[in-house]
């Protein structure tokens, strides 16, 4: 059997990655706003690791599915649960406005966020990411990739949330 990656697979993780790509830029932007107000960046050790995961596993998954000997289609259940975490994702970004960012920044003096998905859950973001981890894969047939990331994502999570949090508590109001 021919091994192939299906267009609407294809199109998919593209489209995926220019998310995150628009994403990335919209981070840049907001960090160069609070840094120009005094903001402070905290966790950048760690920070790399990030990139490295995010990286790693777009390029894990696009190679587990052109390796799948099996033609996927698609799988509504999966793509509505997608499609809810980037409306999730979109609640993030408009709820912290400025302050939403792929790194960890404080801007001194000023109260933590606590509406929208923040009323609910200190790090509603990373849930929506874990989530993704393991559902985007899976709708292209990339089934070790979604079990994998998942678990490493959660790995970085234990020391990024601890770095937030101190950095969320010694800054802000």
């Amino acid at each position: 059997m021919e091994r192939k990656m299906t267009t609407w697979m294809l199109l998919f993780i593209i489209a995926v990655i220019v998310q995150r790509l628009v994403e990335l830029n919209i981070a840049k932007r907001n960090e160069r706003w609070m840094k120009d107000r005094g903001g402070i960046e905290k966790g950048v050790k760690h920070y790399k690791w990030f990139i490295w995961l995010h990286s790693i596993f777009f390029l894990s998954m696009v190679f587990e599915a052109v390796l799948n000997e099996s033609s996927i289609g698609i799988n509504y259940p999966l793509i509505t649960i997608f499609l809810l975490t980037q409306l999730g994702r979109l609640w993030c970004i408009h709820t912290l406005g400025k302050f939403w960012n792929t790194k960890v920044i404080v801007l001194p003096g000023v109260s933590v966020i606590k509406k929208g998905p923040y009323k609910y859950v200190k790090h509603p973001n990373y849930i929506i990411v874990a989530i993704e981890l393991f559902v985007i894969p899976f709708l292209v047939g990339a089934y070790l990739t979604a079990f994998v990331f998942p678990l490493l994502h959660v790995l970085l999570l234990t020391i990024r949330i601890p770095r937030e949090e101190k950095a969320l508590t010694k800054a802000t109001l």
